[in-house]
Order: C-alpha cells, then structure tokens, then sequence
C-alpha cells in the first residue's frame, strides 16, 4: 500500500468523506486466459478509494498500467483478481450503471458527419436505445444548450469537427462525457496531444467545470505539473506491475488560477513528485 506524505487539506468539493470509487486488491494480467506465449503483469495488489467530489491524477512511467487502471474502473477491462466498484456496486456487475460513468480519452471522438449538438447528444441515443437512461430528447437538448453554454462553445453548435480547434474538438469531448449527468468523469490523458498553451486553458476550464458539477475525477497524466495544479491528490504507480508507491495530498488553495504555478508551495509539490519519480 502506498505511503502518505505532504499536505493535509483536501479540495472544496472534497469535503465528503464517501468513498465513491473503489480499487480492492486489483491485479490485471494480460495473456493469462489466451493463446498468447507469455503473460504480462499490469497491475498488482492496487487498492485505492476516491471519495465523492474528489479529483485524483495517477502518474507513473510508461507501461506502469495507468491507462488500464482507468479501463476497468470504466468497465471496459475486466480484472484478474480483486474488485473495481463505483458507488458501492462492482462494475463488472449486472447492477452496475454505465450512465454513473463518463469517459474522456486523449483523442477527440466526434463523428465528422455530425454538428457539435448532434455530438453531444449520441451518447444519450445509444444508452436510451439500451435502455439505460430514461427522460425524452427535450429534456437532452436543454442540457447539450447547458453544457455548450458551459465549455464556452456558444455560436459552434452548427459546427462540423474539422471546423473546430483541437481545443475545441476537446471540449466536445468533454460535454459528451457530461451530457447524462455521471456521477463519475473518467479521464485519460485528455489533455496530452495539445499544446501547452491550450493545455493550459483547458485545465482552467476543467476546474472551474469540476467546481460548478461536483463531478468526481480520475484523470491519468503523464504531466506532473499539470497532476499538481489540478488534483486534491496525487497517486503513484511504480514501473510494471503497476504498485502504488506514493499519495501525495495537494495543500494548495483553491479556487486555482494560472498565477498558483508560480507560488512557492507549487514549485515545492513539483519537485516532490519529481523525487518521486527519481526512486522509482
């Protein structure tokens, strides 16, 4: 299990002490079940509880399993051993609601073919035709208005993908992830194809976002920077298989501003996870 270190204070949305995801006991072995020659170790004995309204980054070197940590707490791997569970129910469980989950990846996934509304409403197609969310498409397109209004897409609703920045395809992404109201936003390196600048902005936005819904946040990055700047706490793994070797709670004040990069307790917290990483 990991070691606890510095700072004590959690974020304002943080205040709850719910444990709304649940690693317990997780490996994650490839190859094991299959014709494949060898078997890799992914993940190994992670356990970890992220409360209600809390964001959590999880760092670590390439190929510690980050990605695959993300991947079955969205249902989309299944673990070797132990449970994954949001909100009590383990995902790989009849019971469990794929609407509880929003999923965000590196690379936009907007159709070509459809405007920046028709986007962010076929999330909600394909889950009512599933019969896993309920409400009419009115109900829908006043949220798809909400959330355009609320990444600062207003005059783009018209808009085809290859019209849009990669910022802006981005903040698709994003209300498509939003538009079914999850209770959980699961992120992987959402951030990491764009330039610094933009990728700056967008962590802002994801802030002010994550303060205005009160979503609860797992978001994978390769970035140390960018986990300090945004997260309540920083998780992480060691090389394959992934282990957690270190939490770092986050003590910086919030609400956060691009000005939070330059204070003294920032460039403290960096150089910390970079020690880190330097014993990994």
């Amino acid at each position: 299990m990991s070691n606890q270190t510095t700072g004590s204070s959690q974020g304002t949305n943080a205040a709850s002490r719910e444990s709304l995801i649940s690693f317990n006991s997780v490996d994650k072995i490839y190859g094991r079940d299959s014709a494949a020659e060898e078997s890799v170790a992914a993940l190994e004995d992670v356990n970890l509880d992220i409360e209600r309204g809390e964001f959590v980054s999880v760092v670590g070197p390439s190929g510690c399993g980050k990605s695959t940590l993300l991947h079955m707490a969205a249902g989309i791997l299944e673990s070797t051993n132990g449970t994954v569970e949001i909100n009590g129910i383990a995902v790989q469980s009849d019971e469990h609601q794929r609407n509880e989950v929003g999923l965000v990846f590196q690379h936009p996934v907007a159709l070509e073919w459809r405007t920046v509304r028709k986007n962010l409403l076929l999330p909600v197609q394909i889950l009512k035709e599933n019969g896993e969310i309920e409400g009419d498409m009115d109900h829908y397109r006043e949220r798809a208005d909400d959330l355009i209004s609320l990444v600062g897409l207003e005059g783009f609703e018209s808009s085809y993908p290859n019209e849009l920045s990669g910022g802006m395809q981005q903040r698709v992404t994003l209300t498509q992830a939003l538009i079914y109201n999850p209770s959980v936003l699961l992120m992987d390196e959402p951030f990491g194809s764009l330039d610094a600048m933009t990728k700056g902005e967008l962590n802002l936005e994801l802030l002010r976002i994550w303060n205005e819904t009160e979503k609860t946040i797992l978001f994978i990055t390769h970035d140390l920077d960018e986990a300090v700047f945004l997260s309540d706490r920083v998780v992480v793994l060691s090389p394959r298989p992934g282990q957690i070797v270190d939490e770092i709670e986050i003590d910086l004040e919030r609400p956060r501003s691009e000005d939070t990069r330059g204070t003294e307790r920032f460039v403290e917290l960096a150089t910390e996870l970079r020690q880190h990483f330097k014993r990994l």
